[in-house]
């Protein structure tokens, strides 16, 4: 068996990612188990995965217009349990063993997460799944997703999106864009490249977390990119 890169990572899965290609329902859970499987071979390989989804296929705060702001992330964080109750569900009847930790109290759902917890469950083989964001309105998933890397001290955050790296622009309108198999966040933020948002790249530049983004339409690229192989667009100072 190969070595693992990564002795312990945080796997950041964007919500529209887990929706149904044809838009029917909002949780495609076929899908899920593919990416389950890939994640199961990591921890088998002997590393700690934590996994923080965002909520895009059932609600996001932009979407509330005229809301109040604060109402409207509070059902995008809401969302989120939604789905990280899911994957939980899925990575059970694959075999894991997997806990929810949300930043809001639900404790009929839920544990509550802190960071000691969080890292002694990562460290009896569980897959630990964030849910609620940050537990406050106003930030989004990729902040909450690097918080929570520095907390739990990942070597890498994973960025599971829906194109497979990182370009200089969207390679769907136009064909000349870039793309990029190695970045730094300086770069990110003077060329305003799509990878992650302004105050989360910052954030990875002040605390020089590792990152790396790469397409999840093919879910073994979870366990590839684990493994050392250039399938996307490695991110650092």
């Amino acid at each position: 068996m190969k070595t693992p890169r990564y002795k312990r990572i945080l796997l950041k899965l964007s919500g529209e990612a887990l929706a149904p290609a044809n838009g029917d329902g909002i949780l495609d859970f076929d899908f899920i188990a593919k990416v389950a499987k890939q994640i199961k071979r990591c921890v088998d390989a002997g590393v700690q995965v934590g996994v923080i989804v965002g909520a895009g296929n059932i609600w996001r705060g932009r979407q509330g217009t005229g809301m109040d702001r604060c109402r409207a992330d509070h059902m995008g964080m809401l969302a989120t349990a939604i789905n990280s109750i899911a994957l939980q569900d899925v990575f059970l009847r694959e075999g894991m063993k997997a806990t929810v930790m949300t930043a809001v109290e639900m404790e009929a759902y839920a544990d509550h997460y802190n960071s000691r917890d969080a890292i002694q469950a990562l460290e009896e083989g569980k897959v630990v799944i964030f849910g609620c964001g940050l537990g406050t309105p106003f930030f989004s998933t990729d902040t909450a997703a690097v918080l929570r890397a520095a907390e739990i001290g990942a070597d890498c955050i994973l960025m599971a999106k829906n194109i497979d790296a990182i370009y200089s622009d969207d390679p769907k309108k136009n064909p000349n864009a870039i793309r990029y198999t190695d970045v730094t966040y300086r770069q990110i933020l003077d060329e305003n490249l799509r990878a992650l948002d302004m105050s989360s790249a910052i954030f990875c530049m002040d605390n020089d977390i590792n990152g790396y983004a790469f397409g999840l339409a093919d879910p073994e690229n979870i366990y590839r990119v684990v493994m050392g192989e250039a399938v996307g667009t490695a991110i650092h100072n």
